[in-house]
């Protein structure tokens, strides 16, 4: 006798903190998981979002909620929370039926309605392994919308095994409940180059303390000693937090996609000294773009890269040039090793981890 069909699982994503090109990977993340639920037959889905964000999720069916217009400060986030928990009931009540509700962004805005199994998606515990990263203000509000809901939850899906063990620890979970889901890359938006490289170190991340650039910066004058027209290109939001930087630094801020994807394929190498990351897309964005990578030993970053990149310490300033010297040196030995790393995490695989855990959800409840 064959075992009884699983029901299509009818799944609510809300997203009501989206702040549409302000959220970095976890951006990313969201964006490719809603198009591509859409396409799979498996799941009948419908995301919500704040309307100033209207049209993220396309060409999946959206709920844009008026009145909502976001924000990254604690601040706004709050504000936004306050006015999804007053419109709470109308919301719900805009998705429709659904047997499990998912957020993307960790936050449940608007609760679930009761009985109803619920996901959340916890990207990392980096407030409460670094605590002193963050402002008292942001470590409450992470406690509060983070930390409780993921305890609450049925089940909390996280983006790489470093971060599963890091979430079992520190908010005493259980570790059945915390599902692994690798993001992705779409080799296919990436064109690999194999030829002579241009003279620049590419460090694309935002200037939040943990990403390390003050160590990245003296670590490239010692390997300037070397390569004295080696210069240094810095992407990414809040750069100017940076303070005053040599002349040899291009601060470029917020590129597009296709300048950033030109940067892979052209730079000498990226760098990516973090001292923290719960997954880490730009090295595996670079491998898939032919770009030489050597990356910090912490975090995710040595499960995400395996053997295609150069490991160093990203607390020595000294081990962060050796490891830049030596994937100068290495220079494309390691181009198919990259590419093919690349192309080992993909948004479909990742998908269907999410697929398996709203099945799971609902089994669980029933």
């Amino acid at each position: 006798m064959s075992a009884p069909a699983v029901p299509v699982p009818r799944v609510a994503i809300p997203m009501l903190t989206l702040v549409r090109g302000g959220m970095g990977g976890s951006e990313t993340y969201a964006r490719e998981l809603v198009s591509r639920l859409a396409a799979n037959d498996r799941v009948d889905a419908v995301a919500v979002v704040p309307d100033a964000a209207a049209g993220f999720s396309a060409p999946l069916p959206e709920v844009a909620v008026p009145g909502l217009d976001g924000g990254g400060s604690t601040a706004q986030r709050l504000s936004t929370l306050a006015s999804a928990m007053l419109k709470g009931r109308g919301i719900r009540r805009s998705w429709g039926d659904r047997t499990v509700v998912h957020y993307p962004f960790t936050v449940p805005a608007p609760r679930p309605p009761k009985g109803t199994p619920w996901i959340v998606t916890l990207h990392d515990v980096q407030h409460l392994d670094l605590p002193h990263l963050f402002s008292r203000s942001e470590l409450a509000f992470r406690r509060r919308f983070y930390d409780t809901p993921a305890r609450e939850a049925d089940l909390v899906i996280t983006v790489s095994e470093f971060c599963r063990s890091r979430i079992v620890e520190q908010l005493r979970i259980d570790p059945d409940r915390v599902v692994v889901a690798h993001l992705g890359v779409d080799v296919s938006e990436f064109v690999p180059f194999a030829g002579e490289r241009e003279p620049f170190v590419l460090f694309p991340a935002r200037g939040w303390p943990h990403k390390n650039h003050a160590r990245l910066v003296e670590a490239m004058q010692i390997v300037r000693e070397r390569h004295p027209d080696l210069t240094l290109v810095l992407t990414g939001g809040a750069l100017d937090q940076l303070g005053e930087l040599p002349e040899w630094v291009d601060r470029r801020g917020l590129v597009s996609l296709d300048e950033l994807r030109e940067l892979y394929r052209t730079a000498s190498l990226v760098a990516f000294p973090s001292l923290y990351e719960g997954f880490g897309l730009p090295p595996l964005e670079a491998m898939a773009s032919g770009c030489p990578v050597a990356v910090a030993h912490s975090g995710s970053l040595p499960e995400v890269v395996g053997d295609a990149a150069v490991l160093f310490d990203p607390h020595s300033v000294d081990a962060i040039a050796e490891g830049i010297l030596e994937a100068l040196n290495r220079g494309n030995a390691g181009f198919e090793a990259g590419l093919a790393r690349a192309a080992s995490f993909t948004w479909d695989r990742c998908v269907e981890r999410h697929v398996e855990a709203y099945e799971r959800a609902i089994e669980t409840r029933s």
